[in-house]
């Protein structure tokens, strides 16, 4: 289990980010012979704060700060920038990051209490989650994956959440097939006009979050993690979200010592840099061209689906607000072209929440109170390996036995195999389930994940 820790001195808040974690099967067809790889996508982070033992709630994390009362310690100030001395991690041309601890399904979610007491020292551990992925007839061979992001929305009438400032649009971030002007741009800049799709929501000025690591010979350690108020400071990695179709295409190649992602690019004397051109001069990558994936909203009202910001805070803040009669590319990643950790390849895990709940509401941490963010009823797995896109329909267990109130089911005229919910019930080949989701392949054309 991942911790992230965000220091404040006298009434001092620890903000720990804990790494929800998945780990279930589902199967493919058993008519298709390919064999699934299995794939492994980490969840959301969850922030708590904590004073010397104590739990307070983020309400009180930003009045303290706003009236003085708290003050955020050392690197781990977020309004300020550190020194200027700040050195970039080298770009090797691949990192191999030391085995990560086993994976555990458990998370934290957040708590709070009243009481504050005095500082707390940060620390920092780690685990790798997995959410391995269906298991086909045949034997699997393993390809570790996580979770990276596209999307872009437009806001929604909520069902009982709250819109928070503008609306974002599927189609925001204009410029994403545009270079980057690498060091140019100050870092007070959010760069939505190079693709970037602003997420107001999150209060840390348009970016889907914001990490401060020290550089250790074996990676990164203690990666502060900016809190709601905070922005994109020197010598912090700054992660966001692109268009519907498109993805995040920079992170450091150095990552977490003990398992940790980052992900975006870097404030360096004052200015954004790119922190992978190896990958792309862009911000953002399209997913694999071989496969068209879709999404297609049948629905009265909006439904918002929310991507794992991974590499990054691995929160599921990259919003794909879907609109009624309406069709999306859902970025389906290319596992041999897209983030590798200790010869893990990627895939993008989806939350999709309750039929008209805010994009907003949607796309970030949740309560147990509402079926939503994290707790969003079920999950959909992208991603492209081995010649196939696999695509998978599953519960978002063991963080909720909430059942989603419409029905999702992939179709398309290569699909191999089936795979649907409705009422609580997961139905593929094999027959039917109310926990055991579903896969299917695809070699080529288009494959649509259906709301109805």
């Amino acid at each position: 289990m991942k911790r992230v820790a965000v220091i404040l001195l006298s009434v001092a808040a620890l903000a720990s980010a804990a790494q929800h974690q998945h780990q279930r099967h589902h199967h493919v067809a058993k008519r298709d012979p390919t064999p699934i790889e299995v794939i492994s996508v980490p969840g959301p982070t969850v922030i708590v704060y904590e004073l010397n033992g104590r739990f307070i709630s983020e309400g009180e994390v930003r009045e303290g700060l706003a009236n003085g009362t708290l003050v955020l310690a050392q690197n781990g100030q977020l309004s300020s920038a550190p020194s200027s001395t700040f050195v970039a991690p080298e770009t090797q041309a691949a990192y191999v990051a030391p085995p990560p601890p086993s994976p555990t399904s458990e998370y934290v979610a957040p708590v709070t209490t009243s009481e504050s007491t005095p500082e707390a020292a940060p620390t920092t551990t780690s685990s790798s989650s997995e959410y391995v992925a269906p298991a086909p007839t045949s034997s699997s061979s393993e390809y570790v994956a996580p979770s990276p992001s596209p999307a872009a929305p437009s806001p929604q009438a909520n069902k009982g959440g709250h819109n928070n400032g503008p609306s974002v649009s599927s189609s925001s971030g204009s410029g994403v097939d545009q270079d980057f002007p690498d060091g140019q741009l100050d870092c007070s800049h959010f760069p939505s006009d190079y693709g970037a799709v602003d997420v107001h929501w999150t209060g840390l000025g348009g970016w889907t979050g914001v990490q401060t690591p020290e550089t250790t010979n074996a990676g990164f350690a203690n990666i502060l993690t900016a809190i709601h108020g905070g922005g994109c400071t020197e010598g912090s990695y700054c992660s966001y979200a692109c268009p519907a179709g498109y993805q995040k295409a920079q992170w450091p190649t150095t990552q977490g010592a003990t398992g940790q992602s980052v992900g975006g690019i870097l404030c360096q004397g004052g200015k954004l840099h790119l922190t992978n051109t190896a990958m792309s001069s862009k911000l953002c990558m399209p997913g694999t061209s071989k496969v068209d994936v879709q999404v297609q909203n049948k629905l009265s009202s909006n439904a918002a689906v929310c991507r794992t910001d991974y590499p990054g805070t691995e929160g599921e803040t990259v919003p794909l607000d879907t609109q009624p009669g309406q069709s999306y590319p859902l970025t389906c990643p290319d596992a041999d072209r897209y983030y590798n950790w200790k010869g893990g390849k990627t895939s993008a895990q989806y939350y999709v929440n309750p039929a008209g709940v805010s994009v907003s509401d949607a796309c970030q941490w949740g309560s147990p109170g509402n079926p939503w963010g994290n707790y969003a009823p079920l999950n959909l797995g992208v991603g492209y390996s081995g010649g196939r896109a696999w695509l998978s329909i599953f519960q978002n267990a063991p963080t909720t036995d909430a059942k989603l109130d419409f029905s999702v089911e992939i179709v398309g005229d290569n699909v191999s195999g089936k795979c649907k919910y409705s009422n609580g019930q997961y139905c593929g080949d094999a027959g039917c389930s109310s926990s055991t989701g579903c896969t299917v392949s695809v070699a080529s054309g288009t494959a649509t994940f259906v709301f109805s």
